[in-house]
């Protein structure tokens, strides 16, 4: 049986990001539309960088989408043609849209438009599917909370429109964009673009007890050397994520949580039979989830992170173009490829809903910021000069001696820094970070490479 290739999609949350998921392999990007996408905050493009990534996009043969999904308010569905149509004058490749009433209007006045149908409507069913294949949808973006094996069903029963599935990145504590923190806190409306990430914030617990007459809870004194890790490791294999096993040991139990930056300000989370709820989800990792969504026939493979480096874009790119191209041609998954992504800044990995495990897979109890575990991105190449000498842009600390991994199109390679120079000529041991230029010799093809760090040895 011959397998159709995939489409890869990746995030711009610029134009030289853009071009970077091309380089490394990207099929398509997609880019927020200012005001009308979920990132309305952190995004560099504006009507008149759309229509330079779009005209880039088909200059390449590649594609474009435009992502206007979020969910308006009466203000925004007022001013949405307007806003729209000049855009839609660009001919981007499709739309990304999720609110039934913006969708409606764009179909009235441009029936020619392709839609994608945003992972923001939480389409988790055939019947879902079928229902915006006959309002005139191109694509459905599957729900996050899928499963491999509902996946395939719903491509069983809905053969005939395109299905998009993400496989990497971050992931919401809620369905997908539906999460309150951050309006509660801040203001900021998720489902307006501006979500502050509350569910990354630093939390502490203090013990609580309820209150036998208004039934509040009251914070009490934590139990002396309590911590939720080591709960958390007690509880390991004692139960199942959806009931079933052993009761969860803290089920009866209630906690308040407090952010760091509103002292004093009390929340009571519990826990139940089910596990635990804790905010910070781990990141979406599925590369080795690859071969079997390109049997079922998924038409496009979706990568998150358009506020994320130019160094993500290109790495997994370049780590899920090679997933794609092997899986096609029949060759085994590469487990150097899981290696390959532990370089990028993470909070921990997950295969998410696309495997059904216990929930503390899911969650990162331990810290709600990233880390790069097998390396760090330390520069780019901005010029490469005739005596082989190459004027990097520095990002992060690394110094002679170091292991340097040169990410490239046409391939990666690693070395040894034996000499570093200043712009001026003078010999440096230490390029302390960013902003810094510094030369250093490095073998062709390195126009426009990526350098990293190897934080330790390479798995393989």
């Amino acid at each position: 049986m011959t397998l159709k290739s995939p489409e890869l999609l990746l995030p711009a949350g610029s134009l030289d990001k853009m071009r970077a998921a091309y380089d490394f392999g990207a099929d398509a990007v997609y880019a927020g539309q200012p005001r009308y996408s979920l990132r309305a905050r952190n995004n560099e493009f504006r009507l008149e960088q759309i229509g330079q990534g779009i005209a880039e996009a088909h200059a390449r043969g590649r594609k474009f989408f435009v992502t206007s999904n979020l969910l308006p308010h009466n203000d925004k569905v007022r001013t949405y043609l307007r806003d729209i149509e000049p855009v839609i004058a660009l001919r981007p490749d499709a739309l990304i849209m999720a609110d039934p009433g913006l969708i409606m209007m764009v179909r009235e006045r441009w029936p020619e438009v392709p839609i994608h149908l945003s992972v923001q409507a939480n389409t988790v069913n055939h019947m879902a599917v079928k229902f915006w294949q006959k309002v005139g949808l191109a694509r459905i973006i599957l729900s996050r909370e899928l499963s491999l094996a509902e996946i395939e069903a719903i491509r069983q029963e809905c053969p005939d429109i395109e299905l998009e599935v993400f496989v990497h990145g971050a992931l919401c504590i809620a369905y997908s964009g539906r999460c309150l923190l951050s309006g509660y806190f801040n203001r900021r409306d998720p489902n307006q673009g501006t979500c502050t990430n509350a569910c990354r914030w630093s939390y502490s617990t203090q013990d609580a007890v309820t209150d036998p007459n208004t039934g509040e809870a009251i914070a009490q004194p934590m139990e002396a050397g309590f911590s939720f890790a080591a709960a958390q490791q007690e509880a390991e294999g004692r139960f199942a994520a959806c009931g079933g096993g052993e009761r969860h040991p803290l089920a009866d139990r209630m906690y308040l949580l407090e952010e760091k930056e509103r002292p004093g300000e009390l929340m009571p989370v519990m826990e139940d039979e089910h596990g635990t709820y804790i905010l910070n989800s781990k990141d979406l990792r599925a590369v080795e989830h690859v071969q079997r969504l390109v049997q079922i026939g998924v038409d496009s493979l979706k990568i998150e992170g358009r506020t994320k480096s130019l160094y993500y874009v290109s790495r997994t790119a370049q780590v899920y173009r090679r997933a794609i191209d092997d899986a096609v041609a029949g060759r085994p998954f590469d487990p150097a490829l899981i290696g390959e992504l532990e370089g990028l800044a993470n909070r921990g990995y997950t295969s998410g809903f696309l495997e059904r495990r216990p929930a503390q897979d899911y969650q990162n109890y331990a810290t709600g910021s990233s880390g790069a575990r097998r390396s760090q991105f330390v520069g780019e190449v901005r010029q490469v000069h005739a005596d082989g000498w190459a004027e990097v842009e520095t990002k992060n600390r690394f110094a002679v001696g170091d292991t340097l991994e040169i990410i490239h199109p046409q391939g990666n390679r690693q070395l040894r820094l034996e000499r570093m120079l200043s712009l001026e000529g003078e010999p440096l041991a230490v390029a302390a970070g960013s902003p810094l230029r510094v030369r250093i010799p490095l073998p062709g093809p390195v126009e426009g490479a990526l350098l990293a760090r190897i934080l330790e040895a390479d798995p393989a």
